[in-house]
């Protein structure tokens, strides 16, 4: 019954807010807790900035008719979004695995917004607070809803499954990622795992990366698998090139070359997906090239930028030992002069992380470079002859005294290293 009533307030809310630096008139608020915040704390200034509605999950003696009192906080949120989902007889397409998820997400999300009203995940609110979040900012227009889900430990996606119902799924690759809190590569494929097993019991579509056996293998027995891959596959696609960005051609009439604002041939799985599950859904083979060539990259994910005459690929959003190594290596392939990395360290590593921080050292030991400049992390406890500093203004100030000048750079690391602000003194 609270759920109930709650979906009411809702629906005559301006939409649904966690954070009252950002809250705007009529939203409903919902007090949530951390380790280290209690938005029950903020509830008057909730009411103050004018929330239309404020759930909280401590009873402080308030009264105030536009308060509603609830057992615990997210769980309400958690309900109330998949009360809204059970709303919708749509397509709802979920996206997780170790790398690519946002990039996957933004691809499809330009193909299918050409044809269908889509909604999808803003930015990274793909956790335990921000699934809930985006499934409520669906509006009831919606013809398809696509949900990048997130994971650090098992049974995560599983949870997000329950409230987010995905009757499509995607699995971009599981690689070396939170190997701490999933126990180890085997405990990510069994994590990741987790969104095709809800499609197995829920008679759901997968779309799978035929080159990946592990994905074959891991999306056995789902009623309907849609393939794309570089062989033998639903779809195909082939890179044409990828200096500085990829360009793609795909076996398909309707379709053929696509030119991109993407940087690295790691992007093709990205690609192909986006294009296959454009073609399933209907959307023309002319819209579906134009949609992606469109597309251009932002928020530090694999973005060429320019600073006079240096060119930099700014990679800064998310770093783990398999997102690394093809950074690396598609940076040594790469045809360009003086070339300069500067990476951060990886986190979530658990026990392993010493060891992948050092492969990782000795992989770059085997290129020549103009200079590598190693940032914080378990960099520090690897062998290794470069130059390492704490953090990323230590290592962009020495930067700006080194002669960069025509040089192309790659910077990446985690997004706790905050990489980017290296790009401040260049």
């Amino acid at each position: 019954m609270v759920t109930e009533f709650l979906y009411e307030r809702f629906l005559k809310s301006s939409g649904v807010q966690t954070d009252t630096r950002k809250i705007a008139p009529g939203e409903l608020f919902i007090a949530l807790k951390g380790p280290s915040f209690n938005g029950n704390d903020f509830v008057l200034k909730a009411l103050e900035m004018g929330a239309g509605t404020v759930v909280m999950d401590e009873d402080r003696g308030l009264t105030d008719d536009r308060i509603i009192l609830v057992e615990d906080g997210l769980k309400a949120l958690q309900e109330l979004a998949l009360f809204h989902r059970l709303q919708f007889k749509i397509p709802f397409i979920a996206i997780t695995g170790s790398n690519g998820k946002t990039t996957t997400k933004e691809l499809i999300h330009a193909v299918l917004a050409s044809e269908f009203v889509t909604y999808t995940t803003k930015g990274n609110l793909n956790n335990h607070i921000g699934v809930p979040l985006t499934i409520l900012s669906v509006g009831l227009d919606a013809q398809i809803a696509v949900i990048e889900m997130g994971a650090n430990h098992l049974r995560e996606i599983e949870s997000y499954c329950r409230i987010a119902l995905p009757t499509y799924g995607i699995i971009t690759n599981c690689g070396k990622a939170h190997l701490e809190g999933f126990g180890g590569e085997e405990g990510v494929r069994k994590g990741k795992g987790e969104l095709f097993d809800f499609l197995r019991a829920n008679k759901g579509t997968a779309f799978v990366m035929w080159d990946y056996k592990y994905l074959r293998k891991m999306s056995h027995d789902i009623p309907e698998i849609i393939t794309y891959g570089t062989e033998d596959a639903s779809l195909t696609g082939q890179i044409i090139s990828s200096d500085p960005f990829l360009e793609v051609q795909i076996n398909d009439g309707s379709i053929g070359k696509i030119k991109t604002n993407l940087v690295g041939d790691y992007n093709l799985p990205n690609l192909l997906v986006a294009v296959t599950v454009g073609r399933y859904f209907g959307v023309k083979g002319e819209t579906i090239r134009n949609s992606i060539s469109g597309y251009i990259p932002s928020n530090s994910r694999s973005q060429l930028l320019k600073k006079g005459n240096k060119e930099i690929i700014l990679d800064a959003y998310n770093a783990n030992p398999t997102s690394m190594r093809v950074a690396i290596e598609n940076f040594e392939a790469r045809k360009a002069e003086r070339k300069w990395i500067v990476i951060g360290g990886m986190m979530e590593l658990g026990e392993n992380s010493i060891k992948e921080h050092q492969e990782i050292v000795e992989l770059l030991g085997r290129y020549s470079w103009e200079g590598v400049l190693l940032v914080g992390g378990d960099f520090v406890k690897a062998e290794h002859h470069f130059r390492y500093f704490a953090d990323s203004v230590t290592a962009g100030k020495w930067l700006a005294s080194q002669d960069t000048e025509g040089s192309t750079l790659l910077v990446k690391g985690s997004r706790s290293m905050q990489m980017e602000r290296v790009l401040d003194f260049l």
